[in-house]
């Protein structure tokens, strides 16, 4: 069978394909760092910053939910928030919906 490929050919390419291996490793280190730098850790961030605004949330507070509703809180408990979001009229939202709570006085402008 060495009639199909010659015997210098078969040498030549063992020789070739040696190279240092942490070369080959080096580009799926990198992605995995690009990806933790632009993706996973951000988003790691956003969550710290989410947990630390739900745990702050006081009665009084105006806010805005998750699906658009803004009011403001007139009682909190461990989950749930009671939300006024017209006059006399409430809605029970969980605390972890609460998107980002707005400067006081902003609902007038509403």
């Amino acid at each position: 069978m060495s009639f199909f490929i010659s015997d210098a050919m078969a040498e030549g390419a063992g020789a070739a394909g040696q190279g240092d291996p942490l070369i080959g490793l080096l580009f799926p280190i990198g992605m995995i760092a690009i990806l933790y730098f632009f993706m996973i850790r951000p988003q790691m961030k956003r969550q710290k910053e989410h947990k630390t605004l739900v745990a702050d949330l006081s009665k009084g507070d105006e806010i805005v939910s998750a699906g658009g509703i803004a009011g403001k809180i007139t009682a909190i408990g461990e989950n749930f928030a009671k939300v006024e979001i017209a006059d006399g009229i409430e809605v029970k939202i969980r605390r972890q919906a609460v998107e980002s709570i707005l400067p006081k006085g902003s609902l007038k402008e509403l």
